[in-house]
């Protein structure tokens, strides 16, 4: 097997809405309610239930020179269209040698904590909003190109009932997988073991829908200090989701639902196998104290059946694949995030997989995704040879994927001096540029 021979299905992009996504979606007597952009000091910023939302981008920066790179762009001509249009963005895919793609939402948040937050007092505004989101998201992203998106949903997770109509709505629109919260009790949600989610839990496995959690959707990497590097808080962000594996990996809901799926968003697979072995430990040090029961497996032995991880670029992990469950592993690009390879996924993915038997490749890159998340790109568009990366970049070799300069965003001072010696940004100065925005 060659690089150009990988078939490539990433589990963790995002897509950043275009400015009128919500407005085609709304209720014709109620568009004057929904999300839209409005231009605040030169700046596209979202104005939704009388609050003002400015992070458009939210990092996306892909596409600009590394040392451009600032935490968010504030205007759509600052983003690479591939951002907000489904037809760049399979420009950009293809230009990238990847397939598919499972797009996050940006101004709702994640897993749509936005929606979540405002419902506690305007609970029919949020959920016109979720709604819309999510026909925006499956009816014209995701069917701009069948076989490049697969759809995923956000929920109006603080009423059951209208959380189980929509899933019902949107699994008869062919929908397999739904974001939420890594931690819905830090956002003012029950505990993942409160019974209040038993019929949620039920109707993901009705639904064959996987459960996505992203990264800082519940749980947040914290800042050490004002003082610190920010590279000490990029760093230990993806690690932070640990805290949230070992509560949904300890959950007794599983028992009652051994078809039921969930994928750690954006999280890295390095780290687990110690965190299995860690978990095992426990459970064997400890489960006559704490009455754990896992029907005389190991945790780890669940958390392998029904947990998905994901990798950007990961080469200790995929050398110790052994500890994991190779048929739950897949790739994730994180287009259009700063921690993203693209233009160069392939020569990054084939440096880590190229001594695994093609059987695992396939796998990992592709087969895992297809069979959990119920979705055959390769069916649909006629077959592997329309799939490969070699294809693919054939088809996007017009795409222009050159360095884009000075687009401008949110700077802190130490990236705005010139002429001066450079110092390390610290995470005060990205909270106080947060701040003013």
């Amino acid at each position: 097997m060659e690089m150009n021979d990988m078939v490539v299905i990433s589990i963790d992009d995002h897509a950043v809405e275009p400015p009128e996504a919500f407005i085609r979606h709304y209720p014709a007597a109620q568009r004057d309610h929904a999300p839209r952009i409005i231009d605040r000091n030169g700046q596209d910023v979202w104005l939704w239930n009388d609050t003002i939302y400015p992070t458009i981008g939210l990092n996306a920066v892909v596409g600009r020179p590394r040392s451009e790179y600032g935490m968010e762009p504030t205007r759509y001509d600052q983003l690479r269209p591939g951002t907000f249009d489904p037809v760049a963005r399979v420009d950009d895919m293809n230009a990238n040698g990847v397939l598919s793609s499972l797009n996050f939402p940006t101004m709702p948040g994640f897993a749509g904590g936005t929606f979540i937050a405002a419902a506690t007092k305007a609970p029919d505004e949020a959920l016109l909003a979720v709604r819309a989101w999510n026909d925006w998201h499956v009816q014209e992203w995701c069917a701009s190109a069948p076989g490049r998106f697969i759809p995923m949903i956000i929920l109006p997770v603080w009423d059951m009932t209208e959380t189980l109509a929509e899933m019902k709505r949107m699994s008869a629109l062919g929908v397999h997988a739904v974001s939420f919260s890594d931690n819905p009790a830090q956002i003012g949600l029950p505990s993942i073991h409160n019974e209040y989610w038993e019929p949620f839990w039920k109707a993901c496995v009705e639904y064959r829908m996987v459960i996505n959690c992203h990264i800082g959707t519940g749980a947040r990497a914290m800042h050490p200090s004002n003082e610190s590097p920010i590279d000490a808080w990029i760093t230990a962000m993806p690690i932070t989701i640990a805290n949230s594996a070992a509560d949904w990996t300890f959950a007794s809901f599983w028992k009652r639902y051994p078809e039921l799926r969930m994928a750690l968003s954006e999280g890295g697979i390095g780290w687990i196998p110690y965190f299995l072995e860690r978990a095992d430990f426990t459970f064997e040090h400890h489960h006559e104290w704490t009455f754990s029961d896992f029907n005389g497996e190991r945790p780890s032995d669940l958390f392998k059946r029904h947990i998905i991880c994901c990798f950007i670029d990961d080469q200790f992990g995929i050398k110790n694949l052994d500890y994991l469950n190779a048929d739950m592993v897949a790739y994730e690009c994180d287009y259009p995030h700063s921690d993203t390879v693209w233009p160069n996924v392939p020569e990054y993915l084939w440096a880590s997989v190229n001594a695994l038997p093609r059987a695992t490749i396939d796998k990992i890159t592709h087969q895992n995704v297809m069979r959990e998340y119920s979705f055959d790109p390769i069916n649909a568009l006629g077959g592997r040879a329309n799939c490969t990366v070699g294809h693919l970049r054939e088809l996007g070799k017009h795409v222009d994927v050159s360095p884009r300069h000075g687009l401008g965003g949110l700077k802190t001072d130490s990236m705005d001096v010139v002429g001066q010696a450079r110092r390390p940004v610290t995470s005060g100065e990205i909270q106080r540029m947060f701040a003013s925005a």
